[in-house]
């Protein structure tokens, strides 16, 4: 193998390929934007917001007044005969609200908005993190191809190499059917690398209802990158939120165990005297069964789980954050010593072997073992660079790397 060679394949695990001429590479952040705009998960989230809107406007409203009309002694027996002595009352009712029930209504559904808002954030963040994988599978998918199009190159060498001396009656003939086999072997792993890199595209370009032909990405993987050390501000707005709301339910439980009183006026016609006279009433719960104090105790226990589910989900959310760093530098330095120390000198083994092969000192055996050599390596990496992929998008969510708007909101 030439030295030229030696250094593409080292280049490959370290630099993406070009991108193909006239393609606007997409950098990550553009992706997450084009994801954003098209998501119906987050139009959704929007509805929900404008839902929880229209229940403030509505928790508003205050009770229906109540018209009543009334008739008595409309018929009887004796002088209480069809209509003689009927009496007609028409009254007006209205319930008066009592222990700011209405303010209580309105702070609720108010703490409902900022829940449906916190909940959109969280599902930017949720889309963010499935774009970004999508993203670095492109990435890794062309490195993966790009190693099967050299793999490919270089066993097609060595059969050349087995071709020129089995010819020359220096190698059974089984090597040349070992070494086309082999080739064969090259040509499957490089269709499906090529079917993988296809499907990685149309993967990330189906977030924007796009295709993924002639699509290219800007970036590369196995980069430390200066994630948030503190978890995402979205995720504990929503749960700040979601406590908020617990506390305006207990205000509202309370309001509820106040009684209303309802008053009520009007007239009364009396048919026999042709009398008109004004009526007026008032209407007095007696609160001594029902104080709604079961419900009041549930608002009050509903808050305070999740105040400690809060607390819980936060520190989980830290302990794993840390974890994560610390196995994804693992993965991504185990990685980075496979590309610049393993694989170069798997590398010049093969050389080695291939040029003692060629002057009788190897057999095909120990040229196609130093070749596997190096695809095991190369499958090492890719093993490394997926779980980099897997921590690192994990680390980004759980850190909120993408959470800019809450971020800049949280620091005014």
């Amino acid at each position: 193998m030439s030295r030229l060679l030696t250094a593409a394949l080292l280049a490959g695990a370290l630099y993406l390929p070009p991108a193909s001429a006239g393609a606007q590479p997409v950098t990550l952040e553009q992706a997450i934007t084009r994801a954003s705009e098209a998501a119906p998960r987050l139009r959704a989230g929007e509805a929900g917001v404008d839902a929880a809107r229209a229940t403030g406007v509505q928790a508003g409203v205050r009770p229906n007044p109540t018209v009543t009309i009334t008739g008595e002694n409309i018929a009887g027996s004796g002088r209480y005969d069809v209509l003689s002595q009927s009496e007609i009352t028409a009254s007006y009712a209205q319930t008066l609200e009592r222990g700011g029930k209405r303010d209580a209504r309105m702070a609720w559904a108010q703490r409902g908005v900022g829940v449906a808002e916190a909940s959109l954030q969280v599902a930017r963040l949720d889309l963010a993190a499935q774009v970004e994988r999508a993203w670095f599978n492109v990435i890794i998918t062309d490195e993966v191809a790009w190693a099967a199009e050299f793999r490919l190159k270089t066993e097609r060498e060595m059969q050349a190499e087995a071709l020129r001396r089995v010819r020359g009656y220096k190698d059974p003939l089984f090597v040349e059917t070992r070494a086309a086999a082999r080739v064969a072997a090259a040509e499957i792993a490089l269709s499906e690398a090529k079917r993988r890199q296809a499907a990685a595209r149309q993967a990330l370009a189906s977030f924007w209802g796009g295709s993924g032909v002639g699509l290219e990405v800007e970036g590369r993987v196995l980069v430390a990158t200066a994630s948030p050390i503190a978890i995402a501000p979205s995720d504990e707005a929503f749960e700040e939120a979601r406590i908020a709301q617990a506390g305006a339910a207990v205000t509202l439980e309370q309001s509820r165990g106040v009684q209303d009183y309802t008053v009520s006026g009007g007239v009364r016609y009396l048919r026999g005297t042709g009398d008109v006279a004004l009526v007026t009433g008032i209407t007095i719960p007696i609160g001594r069964f029902d104080r709604n104090q079961g419900n009041i105790e549930r608002a009050q226990a509903e808050r305070r789980r999740l105040e400690f589910e809060a607390e819980a989900g936060r520190l989980e959310r830290l302990r794993r954050l840390a974890s994560l760093r610390a196995e994804a530098d693992a993965s991504r330095l185990r990685a980075d010593a496979i590309r610049t120390e393993v694989l170069p000198k798997a590398v010049r083994t093969l050389e080695q072997v291939r040029e003692g092969y060629r002057r009788g000192g190897f057999t095909f055996r120990d040229v196609q073992d130093a070749a596997d050599a190096i695809v095991e390596v190369q499958e090492q990496w890719l093993a490394a660079a997926n779980q980099w992929r897997d921590h690192q998008t994990e680390i980004d969510r759980l850190s909120g790397r993408f959470d800019a708007p809450a971020r800049g909101e949280t620091d005014q």
